[in-house]
């Protein structure tokens, strides 16, 4: 057993360990390469998370979905920087929108630089992507374009919030499936088309896709309360101090206003309130890890990997279809 890729994934087979192995160097030396810019600074702002490093999530479902197809297609390793320079170029105006300071364990941009540098830094990872997707025809471009509109539409329907009578967990699990779940699905839809897989696996492994990348979403979620920032490569209850309703603090709300439960109540009085110090952001951290929303959020993350892992039945059996499985179960060991 050897371990490649994020969360310590094993790869039972030398043959798929150096494919993959070999695929994700040129991943990353098409991220340093897609990143450089004439002008120097704008090469220091656009590599900045490319160096910092990160789990290469989408990558390695690139190259693992290749496998089903021609792994040595010419579109795989390219598509693969499509998907990484997309995703990075969201967390430059993530780290904008939610005020973070820490991003992969390094100051986040808007920290190390300001907003405006951050946000057009996400723009130039945006431009370099698709000059990149330019190159693997028409219909990548259509995918990428259709999985960009519901990324985005995501984001704003997270902004908005649930229009009335709207469950607050239903729109929040629909605004995963765009924020996070589009451009997973979009990265094992890349791999198996760009390798000329069957369109049936193409089609299956694009729907486990959508459902692993609302699984590591939640999985996060959960990790935002849990974790530390050693853990999480981030500060710890981020998206608490910031407001951001997660689906731990969604089902507080939900059983504080089934139940009424005076402790329930006040916790969700706490999480509402001004955050900005340290001591009641620490103090709603302790509510939340205590309470039973943490548990069923963790529920929740488990639920959609396993409906990952069944929709992976139709597949050949083999190494590719098993390290695919291994990927459910290392979301929900993320989760705890």
């Amino acid at each position: 057993m050897t371990v490649v890729g994020p969360f310590g994934l094993s790869v039972r087979d030398q043959a798929l360990e150096a494919d993959v192995q070999t695929g994700l160097a040129a991943v990353e030396a098409g991220l340093l390469d897609a990143t450089k810019s004439d002008v120097p600074f704008i090469t220091e702002a656009a590599q900045h998370l490319v160096l910092a490093g990160g789990k290469r999530f989408r990558p390695l479902l690139v190259m693992l979905a290749a496998q089903f197809g021609d792994p040595y297609a010419p579109g795989v390793v390219p598509s693969a920087v499509v998907v990484e320079l997309t995703h990075l170029a969201t967390l430059y105006h993530d780290d904008v929108m939610d005020a973070a300071d820490v991003r992969r364990g390094v100051p986040s941009a808007n920290t190390r630089w300001n907003n405006s540098i951050a946000v057009l830094t996400g723009d130039f990872l945006f431009a370099r992507a698709s000059h990149t997707l330019a190159d693997l025809g028409p219909e990548a471009v259509r995918i990428q374009a259709e999985a960009f509109e519901r990324l985005v539409t995501g984001q704003i329907l997270e902004t908005a919030g649930p229009g009335d009578g709207r469950d607050p967990v239903a729109h929040y699990l629909d605004v995963l499936g765009g924020k996070t779940g589009s451009l997973v699905a979009v990265s094992c839809r890349f791999g198996a088309m760009m390798a000329g897989a069957d369109e049936s696996v193409v089609d299956t492994l694009t729907q486990y896709g959508e459902r692993l990348g609302v699984a590591f979403q939640l999985a996060d979620d959960v990790l935002d309360i849990a974790s530390d920032s050693h853990e999480s490569g981030k500060t710890p209850g981020t998206d608490l101090r910031e407001g951001v309703p997660t689906l731990p603090v969604l089902h507080l709300r939900a059983a504080a206003a089934a139940h009424g439960r005076p402790e329930d109540l006040e916790l969700v009085a706490l999480v509402d309130s001004d955050l900005s110090d340290d001591e009641r952001h620490a103090e709603a951290l302790r509510g939340l890890r205590a309470h039973p929303a943490l548990e069923q959020a963790r529920r929740d993350t488990v639920r959609y990997a396993e409906e990952a892992r069944a929709l992976l039945a139709p597949l050949p059996d083999g190494y590719a279809k098993a390290a695919l499985a291994e990927m459910c179960d290392a979301v929900v060991h993320r989760a705890g």
